[in-house]
């Protein structure tokens, strides 16, 4: 009786995930379908799962269209890595001097990081952008780069790493054994971060690769558009929207998410086995 309840409880488990698993995948196969079809196909006939015969001809429409893959997927990829990195190594030392060191305004200023998690990305637009203009940031990958170094999701998220997964006793012994601070945190800490630094590289790369708005706002120079920008100008066109070449934008803006997310995924696969254990 026993033995069945569990065969019957794997069962509904695994049938579960699978069909989540279906309905995750569902949507980008789909985008990758209609990335072969044509406008019509895609107005007119019914959704299809099976690849159409029209890649290459939504690809000559995409080209014409003054839409170049290989300088957005070039700039959007200087932009993601480069903020990604930022993002990633600051906040783990953010992290890392909240967690570790005794300071007076130590729990004031983690309010505070709180606190600038809860402010909209758009309140603070216009002066950013003002002030970047003033200084000449405008049309300057930098602009977009540098202010990924405040990253409030992910310093919060790396101190809770720490605590659960990082014994100041560690850092004890390093500084005993007379390892200065740079070096103890860069040799010792970072290797026992990986989990966490993987999981909030997905996300900052993610989240820079998708970013519309902000480019939108600072880069006015064609040779500067970004994947998102080139893939949103698409659609300018009042006469008539070729949607195939649209999808295939698309599809072309979303295969490096694919990538970075199957070249970091084991990390995550890591982490959790660690708080498995430690659970």
């Amino acid at each position: 009786m026993k033995k069945n309840r569990s065969l019957l409880f794997k069962v509904t488990a695994y049938t579960v995930c699978l069909i989540l698993a279906i309905l995750s995948v569902l949507p980008f196969w789909i985008m990758f379908v209609n990335a072969t079809r044509d406008t019509f196909q895609i107005q007119q006939e019914a959704l299809s799962l099976v690849p159409s015969s029209h890649l290459f001809d939504n690809l000559k429409i995409l080209l014409g269209k003054t839409f170049d893959p290989l300088k957005g997927l070039t700039n959007s990829m200087i932009v993601s890595v480069a903020s990604t990195l930022c993002t990633v190594y600051f906040s783990a030392l953010t992290a890392y001097a909240i967690f570790a060191y005794n300071w007076k305004m130590r729990k004031p200023f983690f309010t505070l990081i709180l606190a600038v998690m809860m402010i909209p990305a758009q309140v603070s637009v216009i002066g950013f952008y003002q002030f970047m203009y003033k200084i000449g940031m405008t049309n300057n990958f930098m602009a977009l780069i540098l202010p990924t170094i405040a990253a409030p999701t992910a310093v919060f998220f790396m101190r809770q790493f720490m605590m659960a997964s990082l014994p100041l006793e560690l850092v004890e012994a390093a500084r005993i054994d007379g390892a200065s601070e740079f070096y103890t945190f860069n040799k010792i800490i970072l290797p026992i971060m990986k989990p966490a630094m993987a999981t909030q590289a997905i996300f900052s790369f993610v989240s820079s690769w998708n970013s519309l708005f902000l480019p939108l706002v600072l880069l006015t120079n064609n040779d500067k558009y970004t994947m998102p920008i080139m893939v949103s100008l698409l659609r300018g066109d009042i006469y008539k929207t070729e949607y195939g070449a649209v999808y295939l934008g698309l599809t072309l803006t979303v295969l490096p998410i694919f990538i970075a997310y199957f070249l970091l995924s084991r990390y995550i696969i890591e982490g959790v086995a660690l708080g498995g254990v430690k659970g």
